[in-house]
């Protein structure tokens, strides 16, 4: 069967309050609307249309950089006039057959089991609407039955106080038979109080065709919660790294506290990993057996060998080439790596072959020495320089030459040139005691300017 995913993701996002697109803000590290994509890929859809709006350009671009392989098409809705009006736009890219499932690109954590349950209720012949109970259920459309069978969609803003009461809302995602689609979207109308064209109003279409109108409820809120703040944002943040923390918790990891954890990609682990507090796995990373990784370690796009020990705070960003780390041998350090290290990308840090008691051979350690050396000979070149320039080069008030008694044709002048030439002064009077008397001179038995006596040597 046929099938094409819609998804809707030209709104502004004005309580956002930024000039970025609201679907392209980050959850774990890849955009809103890259997680909906890429579950929709993963359904086998013919086609993923986006419904794009305000930064359509930006919007497409990056979602073209991000999944080149999808089979993506786009559409613009210029002006926004509702949700049924977003979805009209996409008519003209849908089949005359098969099954269309309509996603919105603000929902992020929709699960693929819960999509393709959609889909197989739907089987190309009913209307089957996505809900969930909800304690507190404002800003949602309201479900209205009769019995179990589903009779229309209220949006909150036009519902009464007694459809208001009801907890079943709609979660703005559905699948429908294609060729009923596009006749329902035909026959939409604006006569509301937001002079809309709702989506939700093709269930009353559905009912009075004859077609059953089915409703399916989510397995969790978490799944079908939307983000329009952020502090909702955050909120969804932290309930999708709960929800990955659970998961390597219940395959054996050993977490020191799974509140401050975040994964923004892929985690492979093996047998008997610990991960301490704070720490951020970006991209994809794989962690061999007894690997321990301290706190506040940040690691993207590495695999960490069995028996590694990551100190604290480690930064290891292997960009898109991605690292190797080894443990050392046995007798360096248990296997320690870090703290404070940080690998370049494309890099392979092993040990290999080495001399009892010799040092790991860690990258970098010869240019850090390097660069050590050329700091050293700088910082002497500008000593040198500064003791040689003229006293008007100095940057100081000192250009007022002042020189003590006999100092004169120095080049140096203030404080500074004064105990210079004390030094110098000093370094002659040492010299000259160290120098032998001459043989055939007398000796100076009184201090200068007094009698002297001669005494001769036999």
């Amino acid at each position: 069967m046929l099938l094409d995913v819609v998804i809707m993701a030209a709104g502004k996002g004005t309580r956002m309050k930024s000039a970025r697109p609201k679907v392209l803000h980050t959850l774990a590290g890849r955009p809103l609307l890259q997680h909906v994509l890429q579950m929709g890929a993963g359904l086998g859809a013919e086609r993923l249309i986006t419904v794009t709006g305000h930064g359509a350009e930006l919007v497409e671009s990056t979602m073209r950089a991000a999944l080149p392989g999808a089979p993506l098409a786009f559409v613009r809705q210029e002006p926004q006039l509702g949700t049924g009006h977003a979805v009209q736009q996409a008519v003209p890219e849908l089949p005359e057959a098969g099954t269309t499932l309509i996603l919105n690109g603000d929902v992020p954590l929709i699960r693929a089991e819960t999509a393709q349950a959609l889909i197989d209720a739907c089987g190309g012949e009913q209307l089957v609407l996505l809900t969930v109970d909800l304690d507190d259920p404002t800003g949602y459309g309201r479900i209205v039955r009769e019995g179990e069978q589903v009779r229309a969609i209220v949006e909150h803003k036009d519902a009464t106080p007694a459809q208001r009461a009801i907890r079943e809302g709609y979660t703005g995602m559905m699948a429908a038979p294609t060729a009923h689609l596009k006749r329902w979207l035909a026959n939409l109308k604006n006569d509301n109080a937001q002079k809309e064209y709702y989506l939700t109003d093709i269930v009353a279409m559905a009912v009075a065709d004859g077609v059953p109108v089915v409703a399916t409820r989510a397995s969790s809120e978490t799944e079908v919660l939307g983000v329009n703040s952020p502090l909702q944002l955050a909120q969804l943040e932290r309930r999708f790294q709960a929800q990955q923390a659970e998961v390597l918790l219940e395959a054996g990891v050993r977490m020191m506290d799974p509140a401050r954890f975040d994964l923004r990609g892929t985690l492979v682990c093996g047998r008997d990993v610990s991960i301490d507090v704070n720490c951020v796995f970006d991209g994809t990373v794989m962690l061999g057996d007894d690997v321990t990784i301290g706190a506040n370690c940040c690691i993207r796009n590495a695999t960490i060998g069995a028996g590694t020990v990551l100190q604290p705070f480690t930064h290891i960003d292997g960009e898109a080439l991605g690292v190797t780390i080894w443990a050392p041998a046995p007798r360096c350090e248990a296997g320690r790596r870090g703290p404070h290290r940080q690998l370049r990308r494309g890099q392979e840090l092993d040990d290999g072959p080495r001399r009892q008691g010799q040092p790991p051979c860690l990258p970098g350690r010869r240019h850090r020495r390097r660069a050590r050396q050329l700091r050293r000979r700088q910082h002497h070149r500008q000593l040198r320089r500064r003791q040689q320039a003229p006293h008007h080069h100095r940057g100081r008030r000192s250009h007022r030459l002042q020189l003590r008694a006999g100092g004169a044709g120095h080049g140096r002048c203030g404080r500074h040139g004064r105990r210079w030439l004390d030094h110098q002064q000093g370094r002659r009077r040492r010299s000259a005691r160290r120098r032998p008397w001459p043989p055939d001179q007398p000796q100076r038995l009184d201090p200068p300017g007094e009698s002297t006596q001669e005494v001769s040597h036999p």
